[in-house]
């Protein structure tokens, strides 16, 4: 498996936007409502995703057959997963969410292996063990800090295991439209329930974003669910699902630095040593095997 020029491109792109937008969400829910404002992100990326579908002369209509399919989808790829994390996000450092959200490929790895038939190669399982060593030395330090904050930490993970099975679904669903479509009714989908959450659980705590708040919704709206989620998507379907989730394994790593530098957060060797591991992550699935350069040989 390589990935093609675009796909590198889209790979970047993505790496570089979600992993800035970890101390990006710490910022704009520390003094706001965390749900409420994954909704309000959710509500304004939508014409964003719109607008480019319209551009991209992509179409809107999904088959009257696919509905259920189309839920479950967005149940298992983004309900769980945004209500979660960023309820984690508030609890937790951001580095450190980031950290335990992108236990996602491990989950992803095992699943697919014992239940969607998945065969890994050696250095697939490397990749695996490399990245959740990496996991497990980032953590090192935050164990006492960790152990009273268990909420964060158990929101953190199961969002990390719903969205890896998410994953594996995404890569066999049967509904035949772009994935452009997929994406924009799975985020209109989703932010009908944050906005339900935050009736629900936070509507005492409404208030006005602040200036900081609103940059981040702002951020959040145009490059995450304007883009990212759809650039995800679109690796998801097009890659193996270990290959798609290992790929991603510096946007944990630039959560933590930028997260340091942004906010402040201490690093430690294992932040550094962690570094080397996601690298061996990504090469394990990345880099041609010999089967492959061989076949091009031929």
């Amino acid at each position: 498996m390589q990935l093609n020029r675009q796909q590198l491109l889209l790979l970047c792109l993505l790496t570089l936007a979600w992993g800035l937008n970890w101390p990006v969400m710490k910022v704009g829910v520390a003094d706001f409502p965390p749900l409420t404002f994954r909704a309000i992100s959710l509500w304004l990326g939508i014409p964003v995703l719109g607008l480019a579908m319209v551009h991209l002369r992509v179409p809107f209509l999904i088959p009257k057959g696919n509905y259920r399919e189309l839920f479950w989808l967005a149940f298992t790829n983004m309900f769980v997963w945004h209500a979660l994390i960023i309820l984690a996000v508030k609890n937790l450092s951001s580095g450190r969410a980031a950290i335990l959200g992108y236990t996602m490929p491990i989950f992803s790895a095992l699943l697919g292996a014992c239940f969607f038939g998945a065969r890994l190669k050696a250095r697939h399982w490397l990749g695996v063990a490399a990245a959740a060593l990496g996991v497990a030395l980032l953590l090192w330090t935050e164990l006492t800090l960790l152990s009273g904050r268990p909420l964060g930490v158990l929101c953190a993970l199961v969002a990390a295991a719903v969205w890896a099975f998410g994953t594996q679904q995404l890569r066999n669903t049967t509904i035949a439209v772009a994935t452009l479509t997929l994406s924009f009714w799975m985020t209109v989908m989703t932010a009908v329930v944050m906005t339900a959450l935050g009736l629900a659980f936070e509507q005492a705590q409404w208030r006005a974003p602040s200036p900081q708040t609103w940059a981040a919704i702002a951020y959040n709206a145009v490059l995450i669910f304007g883009f990212a989620h759809a650039a995800w998507f679109t690796l998801a379907r097009a890659l193996p699902p270990v290959a798609s989730s290992l790929s991603v394994m510096m946007i944990p790593v630039l959560g933590v630095f930028s997260g340091a530098l942004g906010l402040g957060e201490v690093l430690h060797w294992q932040d550094w040593t962690a570094v080397v591991l996601m690298v061996v992550a990504i090469a394990s699935v990345l880099v041609p095997g010999r089967s492959s350069e061989a076949e091009k040989a031929g």
